[in-house]
């Protein structure tokens, strides 16, 4: 009698295993769009690919635009995406949250950097010390993405007000964001083609960028960078404008450290699935290792400021 009883009990056990496997199965399989920040481009490419295949009835369709672009497509346009990854986590606060998405998490940093490679004019003499001047210069050729669409648009522009502040120099907050402007492109990695063919000489662009590209690039001060949360009072001493969602409106954008943040969207037809890819970007053996491998710097373990709001799956995330 034991035995029929141990037996009956194993292959019930075993039933429920095969279905529990099957279900989960079955709730990771379907489409997956992904709306992203350019600078995210090539971490998330290798990420969707590992995340296809532990799980190949999931097909990753990826979308890469200026945080702020993506964000109207979204609020402006009603296009439709699963899972926002944005450079500005911001973005995600200001723009999508409470009507599109109830949280959001705070998981990557980067810092501006001036990029360049072996060919740029002055490229032998080019430092921390003397990078404004040389892009001052009238045979230097320089591009930066553009603040409307872009946080790296208007983190540039931040970045000069902060130079331009330390070195006591009125140069670069005014005449270097007057220089050029025929090179401002949607979202900054627009830029890479035009620097690969020496169209232009420099851009300002994410570290990351640099590193995934091969290029060379100055290491600003933190000071000036924006990378570091530390200096965050120092920061919020400038600020620009862009575009707001009504014409003739516009945001105020104030220096603050550099924070990447991804959320699902409420409208997600699949939201587990969503959580699932989300997990696995934040699992610091995958997506994190991934993030880091391509130069980008981590928030880890990553923030949620909407904790509440998070689905179970994400509650091991850090308040």
């Amino acid at each position: 009698m034991k035995r029929i009883i141990f037996f009956t009990l194993s292959i019930a056990f075993l039933t429920f295993c095969n279905q529990n496997s099957k279900n989960e199965h079955e709730k990771f399989q379907g489409d997956l769009i992904v709306f992203h920040a350019g600078s995210l481009s090539v971490p998330l490419r290798e990420i969707a690919t590992e995340y296809e295949k532990e799980n190949p009835g999931v097909d990753i369709k990826l979308e890469a635009a200026g945080s702020v672009a993506s964000a109207r497509k979204i609020t402006d346009l009603d296009k439709y995406c699963d899972v926002f990854a944005s450079a500005d986590y911001k973005v995600i606060d200001k723009m999508l949250i409470p009507s599109y998405s109830n949280w959001n998490i705070k998981m990557a940093t980067n810092e501006i950097s001036i990029v360049y490679n072996k060919k740029s004019k002055y490229a032998d003499i080019i430092n921390r010390d003397n990078c404004f001047d040389i892009l001052l210069k009238d045979d230097v050729y320089y591009g930066r993405s553009d603040p409307n669409s872009d946080p790296c648009g208007y983190r540039t522009v931040l970045c000069c007000k902060l130079a331009s502040n330390i070195y006591s120099d009125t140069r670069i907050s005014d005449s270097l964001l007057l220089k050029d402007n025929r090179f401002i492109r949607p979202k900054a990695s627009d830029l890479i083609a035009l620097l690969q063919i020496n169209a232009i000489d420099y851009i300002f662009e994410y570290k990351s960028v640099a590193i995934q590209n091969g290029f060379k690039y100055i290491e600003l001060s933190d000071s000036v960078n924006l990378s570091n949360s530390n200096y965050n009072e120092w920061y919020k001493t400038v600020e620009t404008k862009i575009a707001g969602k009504n014409p003739g409106e516009q945001i105020t954008i104030q220096g603050e450290n550099i924070a990447y943040g991804i959320t699902a969207l409420n409208k997600s037809k699949n939201p587990m699935l969503s959580y699932s890819f989300i997990n696995f970007v934040l699992n610091k053996q995958k997506g994190m290792t991934i993030l880091k491998n391509n130069g980008q710097a981590l928030i880890y373990p990553p923030v949620c400021n909407n904790y509440i709001n998070l689905p179970v799956s994400l509650q091991w995330i850090k308040k």
